[in-house]
């Protein structure tokens, strides 16, 4: 399901989204659709100024999420505030939120400007107001020498800088984005990650990004916001979330893990045919191990808190840069082992990983 993804990605400090003030309250929202629980019980933050990702398979209620916040839908239960201001009382027209869709619905006979300008000449407002209102949109975004042409003529990355424009042009506290990268190919929807991103910077607003794509979440977000079934499964910086999972389907569903099932007896962990002395509660355990962090042993005794086993080559695949490795070892142990790609490697290896980076998560129960 998840695809790599490496621990070493540039993120904001958490202590930067925690010391700004909270812009949107989100309080026990519930939506359901006849007898469908989408969403149950979600309760979330969005500070001044951040970049937070809502993350999670199809299904999950993510967009669902990004409807009641914009006003398309209506919750079941829960309240939304701005501020001193509950929003959920409001009509989306009255809302200080502007939304990006999937579909960025441009009029195709309207100009780029003329797009970017339609809300401002519906609400009325005086014409020199529009044209330098507009004329600051598209300097933002970089579209000021495609100001005159039509849709037709311009890149489906520029039509998405001109669906961001439209949505800044007035003025929003809070921009939502619905997949807005999904209909990109692959390298100009890297190229729009960082732009995108850059651009949120610059501007100072919050941006509350809706996405399926874990990679993309990692890559541009201050905190991700993972749901799953309908309910927050963890909510955390992305080095956070990647380094310290809080259940085995974050640690799954963000990049690649070994989930090693075991019991702690007297101060032991016992993993199958691995053990290891850890200062952790009596009773059964599950543990994350990230790929990454399995090596391939070297000649010569293992330092303190070093765990080595032994093992046969099943898989070697190659991905660019690295190779994940998949290693069956005794009593069926299947440990997949990434490491920076030089060849083939002999059909028996010693693998060796420290005890402090297999972290401790919560079982994942099935969600209905």
């Amino acid at each position: 399901m998840a695809s790599p993804i490496p621990p070493t990605i540039a993120v904001s400090a958490s202590a930067q989204s925690a010391a700004k003030p909270a812009l949107l309250s989100i309080q026990h929202v519930a939506k359901s659709f006849g007898r469908n629980a989408v969403l149950r019980n979600v309760s979330l933050e969005i500070a001044e100024g951040e970049f937070l990702t809502i993350l999670g398979e199809s299904g999950s209620g993510k967009t669902t999420l990004l409807r009641i916040v914009a006003g398309f839908e209506t919750a079941t239960s829960g309240e939304l505030w701005m501020g001193p201001e509950r929003l959920d009382h409001q009509p989306p027209y009255r809302r200080r939120v502007n939304t990006v869709f999937q579909s960025y619905a441009l009029f195709p006979h309207l100009t780029v400007e003329e797009n970017v300008g339609y809300g401002l000449r519906v609400a009325k407002r005086p014409a020199a107001e529009i044209a330098q209102r507009v004329a600051e949109a598209l300097d933002k975004v970089k579209m000021t020498a495609h100001a005159k042409a039509k849709p037709s003529k311009i890149s489906g990355g520029q039509q998405q800088r001109v669906a961001l424009a439209r949505a800044l042009v007035n003025r929003p506290r809070l921009l939502l984005l619905d997949e807005p990268l999904s209909a990109l190919d692959a390298n100009l929807r890297r190229q729009m990650q960082v732009e995108l991103k850059s651009l949120q910077r610059e501007v100072g607003i919050a941006f509350v990004f809706v996405t399926h794509d874990q990679e993309e979440a990692m890559v541009m977000s201050d905190r991700i916001a993972l749901l799953r079934s309908g309910e927050l499964e963890q909510v955390a910086t992305p080095r956070e979330i990647y380094s310290r999972p809080a259940t085995a389907y974050v640690a799954q569903f963000i990049g690649h893990t070994n989930l090693l099932k075991g019991e702690v007896q007297g101060g032991i962990v016992r993993c199958a045919a691995l053990a290891w002395p850890a200062p952790l509660p009596e009773g059964p355990v599950l543990l994350s191990l990230r790929p990454e962090h399995v090596r391939l042993a070297g000649p010569g005794a293992s330092g303190t808190g070093v765990v080595r086993i032994r093992g046969r080559v099943m898989h070697q695949a190659f991905h660019g840069a690295t190779e994940l490795i998949r290693v069956e070892c005794a009593d069926r142990l299947l440990l997949v082992v990434r490491t920076a790609s030089g060849g083939v490697v002999q059909s028996e290896v010693e693998l060796e990983f420290s005890a402090a980076d297999a972290v401790q998560v919560r079982e994942s129960p099935e969600r209905i």
